[in-house]
């Protein structure tokens, strides 16, 4: 048979949800893998991964086939789930379009063969033609067949790092079409078999395999060295044969196929082997070395009661439009298997047909003695693949994957808070680094998103991209000598004066005037009494003078007249402490203004705060911190159901005093009840003070950024308490700031899971970020020319 068209043969009899009943007579099970991200796994992962395996097909029946199967496929990125909608998304959005990565897809596959026989001549041809009485229902041998598979997936699942779903009708019948129209899209094409070659449509095909225990090296393992990410220092692990899976970068199936036979028969079989290689041994060298290995695998399964005896084929078909390219490819899959000490066999003519139709699920029970090694089941589960690409979210911030800089969404906001009970956030690098290039992609995202942003920034990092949005800003900055036009005393109406504002007030005061003194019920009760009276007696102007004078002047009778204790409300100390916020007091300019400015931020969705003048006064931080904390609540609290972030930049400036961190822990607590999330920058961990104040701000924050530090990362994964996985990690962030994909490499981890990514982002978005340098310069000056900062970008990178 030297042609076949698919209409014409079709292998499938029927499906029934899952189950494909075969042409030949074979019961296969279908199941679609979603395997773990490349580079997430530790040493030990893989172990346990590969003992996952083992437990779950040990106590499969005699005569199952178990076929694992890895596609995959070149492609070019198609840009659709990126937004499109603004001036960054659609740069974005083009930028990524069209670039060629690997799509991955993993299939897991279990055949009950018609007789339970698996012993095939050399040579099947799965389209021949078969007697009519096929099985198409459910018997109980099936039935018994159906339980012990799903009890092993059910093992697999319950790993929780690989999940294997049932494959519907639809999927076996895609990937049917894909396997026998040998991966051409847009049109369906017939399969060419010579002897020198298998065409199908454009493409070009071959095959290498490992069908005999001549093959391997000394030993094999469950992950070995990454050598593109090692160093001295550190060791970083890859599955065993992770070489010719997704860092292959070609058009290729790794077929990874068991067939359980009984255990007895196959002890027998090499010791007769044995007992013949003994024989002839003296004839020659490669006797002495075939009968070494036999032995060595007899000694393990005899060492080991929980050794089950399989046969086993691995295979690798690969493709190409280009004949020549495919010596290439070969070259390449054997150096790959090299350096695994592993020699592949080159099928050719008839084999190599035989190789490729019969690596399709519904018939590769066909392989004959001939194409199978003998092994221990553990032995052969080192040869599985169990890792994938990078996996998308549906929404989320964009950063890159580590191989291809293809676009991944992450879901650091987890609304369902799968992975994360607090979504806060810290960015950690040192300067120079990138740590605001960064905050200023992962704030811009979320807020084209929707979410409110509050940036309260010592550096001055943010307004050149907040002016991207001139009607959705406000930039509200501390100059010595003046206020920031908040007034919290101020109301509207009294309809204003509600219990929570008269609690926030009160909180503000204490805060002011007893800053380190505990709280007492009874103080906080008489405050708010003060609080209403004022208010009552007082109906507009409303101020902390006002509030202030208006104690002064009814100092004799206050407490009398609201029945207020001396001991829970102190007038004279009151009146002490707070003279330096009034008057001629020392600070009394931070709260000159009667009428308050918040109206302006009231209805901008992007506030910044940039407190760069007053970072070294310990007063005025803390007391602007308190004011924009009032400020805060009056506004953007307001409404719960809207998503709000709370940044703060060159954070350690704000915690070098005491009364400032737990200012901050404040809005640690009360984010809890908003929709929103607090994110800390900061340039070191040693930077939050060893306290419990900063202890609980570690604890409320789920996901880490941190970018490369070459000063090392031990007091970061000490006081986050890091996997040692997660330093290795660290350890092998690596950046490319020249060529033409430039990009950072950065570890994020959220809850529990941790990769590294890469950020690559168009020169548009680069340009927007840009916080100092000469280049940044340039654009400020285009932007003072004609006030937009879109029109500013366009002109300075038309130029680069």
């Amino acid at each position: 048979m030297n042609k076949i068209n698919l209409s014409a043969y079709q292998p499938i009899v029927d499906i029934q949800d899952n189950i494909v009943f075969a042409n030949n007579g074979n019961v296969v099970l279908c199941y679609t893998g979603n395997l773990p991200e490349i580079y997430s796994l530790s040493e030990k992962d893989f172990e346990d991964m590969h003992g996952a395996w083992f437990q779950a097909l040990k106590s499969l029946p005699v005569g199952t086939v178990v076929h694992k199967q890895d596609i995959y496929l070149k492609k070019s990125y198609s840009s659709e789930q990126l937004p499109n909608k603004t001036f960054l998304e659609k740069a974005t959005h083009e930028h990524f379009k069209g670039r060629g990565h690997i799509e991955h897809k993993c299939y897991l596959f279990f055949i009950l063969t018609k007789n339970k026989a698996l012993n095939n001549s050399k040579y099947v041809n799965p389209f021949r033609k078969i007697s009519k009485g096929i099985v198409q229902e459910l018997d109980d041998n099936i039935k018994s067949f159906v339980n012990s598979v799903s009890d092993s997936v059910s093992f697999i699942n319950n790993s929780r790092k690989m999940a294997f779903l049932p494959l519907k009708a639809e999927g076996i019948q895609k990937l049917t079409n894909g396997y026998f129209n040998g991966f051409n899209e847009g049109f369906d094409t017939d399969i060419l078999l010579d002897k020198k070659s298998v065409n199908i449509g454009e493409n070009h095909f071959d095959a290498l395999a490992i069908n005999s225990e001549l093959c391997f090296g000394e030993s094999v393992q469950s992950s070995k060295t990454n050598e593109k990410f090692t160093s001295d220092d550190f060791v970083f692990h890859q599955g065993f044969i992770d070489g010719l899976g997704l860092t292959l970068n070609e058009n290729h199936i790794v077929n990874q196929i068991l067939y359980l036979d009984d255990k007895q028969k196959w002890r027998k079989l090499l010791d007769k082997k044995v007992e013949e290689l003994n024989k002839s041994s003296n004839f020659g060298s490669q006797n002495k070395v075939v009968l070494g290995k036999i032995q060595h695998i007899l000694d393990q399964i005899n060492a080991d009661d929980n050794a089950r005896i399989i046969r086993g084929h691995l295979n690798i078909v690969y493709w190409s439009k280009e004949a020549k390219d495919l010596d290439k490819i070969t070259s390449k899959i054997k150096t790959e298997f090299k350096e695994l000490d592993i020699i592949p066999y080159y099928p050719r003519g008839e084999e190599r047909k035989n190789y490729i139709l019969n690596s399709y699920c519904c018939f590769s029970s066909n392989f004959s003695n001939n194409d199978l090694y003998v092994t221990d089941l553990k032995h052969a589960l080192c040869l599985f693949i169990n890792n994938t690409n990078y996996k998308s979210d549906t929404t989320g911030i964009i950063f890159n994957d580590r191989e291809h800089n293809i676009p991944v969404l992450k879901d650091v906001w987890d609304e369902r808070k799968k992975r994360i009970k607090a979504r806060n956030f810290a960015i950690f690098a040192p300067t120079g680094e990138g740590k605001s290039f960064l905050a200023n992609n992962i704030l811009r995202q979320y807020f084209e998103s929707g979410v409110r942003l509050v940036i309260i920034d010592l550096g001055g990092s943010y307004t050149k991209f907040a002016k991207l949005y001139p009607e959705k800003y406000t930039v509200l900055r501390y100059e010595s000598g003046k206020n920031l036009g908040i007034n919290p005393f101020y109301i509207s109406d009294t309809n204003d004066l509600t219990p929570e504002r008269l609690e926030d007030l009160s909180v503000f005061l204490f805060e002011l005037f007893a800053s380190d003194l505990k709280v007492t019920k009874a103080q906080s009760v008489s405050v708010k009494k003060i609080l209403r009276h004022y208010y009552n007696s007082i109906s507009e102007n409303h101020s902390l003078e006002g509030f202030y004078n208006f104690i002064e002047r009814n100092q004799e009778d206050l407490l009398d007249t609201l029945k207020i204790h001396p001991d829970y409300f102190n007038v004279t100390s009151f009146l002490h402490v707070m003279s330096e916020y009034v008057g001629d007091g020392l600070y009394s300019f931070l709260f000159e203004v009667s009428e308050d400015q918040t109206y302006k931020i009231e209805d901008k969705r992007l506030i910044v705060f940039e407190l760069d003048e007053v970072k070294d006064n310990k007063e005025i931080l803390s007391v602007m911190l308190k004011l924009i904390k009032s400020a805060i609540q009056r506004t953007i609290w307001k409404n719960r159901a809207e998503k709000g972030i709370i940044l703060f930049d060159e954070f350690a400036k704000q915690l070098k005093f005491e009364n400032v961190l737990e200012s901050v822990e404040f809005y640690y607590q009360a984010i809890r009840k908003q929709n929103g999330a607090i994110g800390i920058i900061l340039q070191s961990i040693n930077q939050l003070p060893n306290n419990s104040t900063s202890a609980s701000i570690l604890e409320n924050t789920q996901v880490i950024y941190s970018l490369n530090n070459e000063k090392g990362y031990a007091e970061l994964v000490k006081r986050l308490n890091l996997s040692s996985h997660d330093l290795n990690q660290l350890k092998s962030i690596k950046n490319n700031l020249s060529g033409p994909r430039k990009y950072t490499e950065m570890f994020i981890k959220i809850g529990r899971e941790s990769n590294i990514f890469r950020l690559e982002v168009p020169k548009e978005v680069y340009a927007a970020y840009l916080t100092d340098g000469q280049e940044n310069e340039e654009i400020i000056k285009l932007y003072n020319e004609h006030h937009d900062m879109e029109k500013a970008i366009i002109q300075f990178t038309s130029k680069t």
